[in-house]
């Protein structure tokens, strides 16, 4: 079985990631999403949202408004869900179909959301979209029940909701990141949703991509990148695969130095090969980056222990609400707690931690700096104030 260093690990997932690179050059949006295979949407607005961050990050040149403009020009991406809300290139639409019947059945074995969904005018809704074209939950005013409080949002937000799970509607475009919902047949392109797959072509497809996208992984890693199989078919498509197309096995030494065995696409002695040192760039990177999603695979592959605590009480945090993993080369060198300010066009520092025997001389507080400069000038923030200037260990 082969064996792979943790050096040589690291390096492949970064490749993988888009983030052995610097991040310059001339910018292929679509291209991009592309390769990571999808984005993850959010809401937060902290310094720049999650998706713009992410982006960004692989290529600088990357504007907050380009994403808008490539989902308001239709036949480029759709958005759906994948293990959250998520941009996905359209080409990948005729592979999603399972997923909206998968999302649908869901839902429908909610009774809860069953008898919410009872109180929508499901006909009301898709007569105006129809006639009014995209429209956002803005359009409509029905209320939730007073003494309600499991579902928080009103009856047509969960309909229009449902329905866009199913694949019945599709986002349209978005404005300020309000989401509007058109019917799915004025969305995707004609060409693109007559491609059709049965289901074992679809998860032939789903796994075999989120193979190629990780370089490598477990079969409970394959199942959760795009959260659209089950784990039953994962195993069953591994046993299949083997059979028609070999899938490698190899085993990778963590940061720790333990094996962990898991499978590779069959090119990967190839990909080893091509590898190149990373980049000694520093990145502060978004906490839904797909780089550190996994948390887990995070941890074994970096030794980097890392949460975000958006969700922790601030009484029991341990570092603060929307702290950033600080990555050089091929290393987590640290962690940065930041807050936009836009209405003042500041960009606050709120604090820093340095991990464990990392030495910050003054090139590398000087890189930090810079970064700190270029995240600044994505949320259009003119100003850098440190709220807690470090002791930077030495």
């Amino acid at each position: 079985m082969m064996e792979i260093s943790n050096k040589e690990i690291r390096a492949l997932w970064l490749n993988a990631c888009g983030l052995s690179t610097n991040p310059t050059g001339a910018l292929d949006l679509l291209k991009t999403i592309k390769d990571l295979g999808f984005v993850q949407l959010d809401t937060i607005q902290n310094v720049s949202r999650a998706h713009h961050h992410i982006l960004w990050s692989r290529n600088q040149n990357y504007k907050e408004h380009m994403l808008d403009e490539l989902l308001a020009d239709k036949g480029n991406i759709f958005e759906h869900f994948t293990h959250d809300a998520s941009v996905i290139p359209i080409d990948y639409y005729p592979m999603w179909t399972r997923q909206f019947s998968r999302m649908k059945a869901y839902y429908d074995k909610s009774k809860r959301y069953q008898e919410m969904l009872k109180l929508a005018d499901f006909s009301d809704i898709l007569s105006r979209i129809e006639n009014e074209g995209a429209l956002s939950t803005e359009a409509f005013n029905t209320k939730k029940p007073e003494k309600d409080k499991m579902w928080s949002r009103p009856p047509h937000k969960l309909a229009l909701d449902y329905m866009w799970y199913a694949g019945d509607l599709a986002t349209s475009h978005r404005e300020k990141f309000k989401k509007f919902y058109d019917l799915s047949g004025r969305v995707i392109p004609e060409h693109i949703k007559e491609r059709t797959h049965d289901d074992h072509a679809q998860i032939n497809w789903l796994c075999q991509t989120a193979l190629d996208k990780l370089n490598f992984a477990t079969p409970k890693e394959i199942q959760k990148f795009w959260d659209a199989t089950e784990r039953a078919e994962v195993t069953n498509w591994i046993s299949w695969q083997n059979e028609k197309k070999p899938l490698i096995p190899i085993k990778w030494k963590t940061a720790e130095g333990s094996l962990i065995e898991a499978y590779a696409p069959s090119d990967i002695e190839e990909r080893l090969k091509k590898l190149k040192k990373p980049t000694t760039r520093l990145r502060i990177l978004n906490p839904f980056d797909p780089a550190i999603r996994d948390r887990s695979r995070l941890k074994q592959l970096f030794d980097f222990d890392y949460k975000i605590e958006i969700f922790v009480p601030a009484v029991k945090r341990k570092w603060g609400y929307y702290v950033y993993p600080i990555l050089e080369g091929d290393k987590f060198i640290g962690r940065i707690d930041l807050k936009g300010d836009r209405k003042n066009k500041t960009l606050n520092v709120i604090n820093f931690w340095s991990e464990p025997g990392v030495k910050w001389n003054s090139k590398r507080i000087e890189k930090l700096e810079a970064e700190l400069s270029r995240l600044s000038t994505l949320a259009e923030l003119t100003e850098i104030n440190w709220l807690l200037k470090p002791d930077f260990p030495q």
